[in-house]
């Protein structure tokens, strides 16, 4: 079994055989000027639930995400160090700061062990980390901010450094074979919305990628598919045109 429910943004629940993983979930009240609707999928109370969060961005973690230990107490988060969750804080937010003891933090460019789950992270290009999580024989890969940005009054000498420090993170993924990718596909960049999916599927044995981080630009898709010098791996890219969809048995 392997379904995956985009819920909204960068914001992905994979259930496999025995697990659950959910990558970067946030109310979608939770970012200012947006409107995101994704809502939870079911969660199968016979399976244990992981919560990764990438990095402390409010489009990729919210302190509300705690709360679903309490109802479904067979959970464990995986967060990125950058997140700080302090007693006050927890406190102030109706936390138990006992929460803390099921959490494993991580740093990037190292290797986790949690249950049965082994986590490599990589360096973000913005914040935080990537993830790669071997579950149940499948690698998943979640990018978090990780992305060849380009951007801002110095965009071609930024873009170049940034796409530099982006190859060097994806090609750890090299010798690798990634089942289902989650990549950045992101048009504030504009003319360099796709550098790093494109990157990523010239460059990395996958089987599916979702595109995320669209801020609700679903024409970027149809929009990447129309390049030509990627005609023989487009088909890897799966089409998204809202939120709350699910893809029911996709392997």
């Amino acid at each position: 079994m392997l379904n995956v429910t985009f819920i909204h943004h960068s914001s992905f629940m994979v259930e496999t055989d025995n697990h659950l993983l959910l990558f970067d979930y946030f109310p979608g009240e939770a970012v200012e000027n947006m409107n995101f609707h994704g809502k939870l999928p079911e969660l199968p109370s016979d399976k244990k639930l992981y919560v990764f969060a990438s990095h402390s961005h409010k489009d990729h973690f919210s302190v509300e995400v705690l709360k679903l230990q309490d109802i479904h107490p067979n959970i464990t988060f995986i967060l990125s160090k950058d997140i700080r969750l302090g007693r006050n804080y927890l406190v102030r937010n109706g936390i138990d700061p006992a929460i803390k003891s099921n959490i494993h933090w991580v740093k990037d460019v190292n290797t986790y062990h949690v249950d049965d789950l082994q986590i490599d992270t990589m360096r973000s290009t913005d914040a935080g980390v990537a993830f790669l999580v071997n579950v149940d024989g499948l690698n998943i890969f979640h990018a978090g901010d990780l992305n060849w940005w380009n951007a801002g009054d110095d965009r071609e000498l930024y873009g170049n450094l940034i796409g530099k420090a982006y190859k060097k993170e994806i090609n750890r993924l090299k010798n690798k074979h990634i089942d289902i990718a989650f990549v950045v596909l992101d048009g504030r960049v504009e003319d360099g919305y796709a550098f790093g999916m494109e990157y990523f599927l010239e460059n990395i044995d996958v089987d599916l990628v979702f595109p995320m981080h669209m801020w609700q630009q679903w024409d970027l898709i149809p929009k990447l598919k129309r390049n030509p010098r990627l005609v023989n791996v487009v088909n890897k890219v799966i089409d998204i045109d809202r939120e709350n969809i699910i893809f029911y048995n996709i392997m």
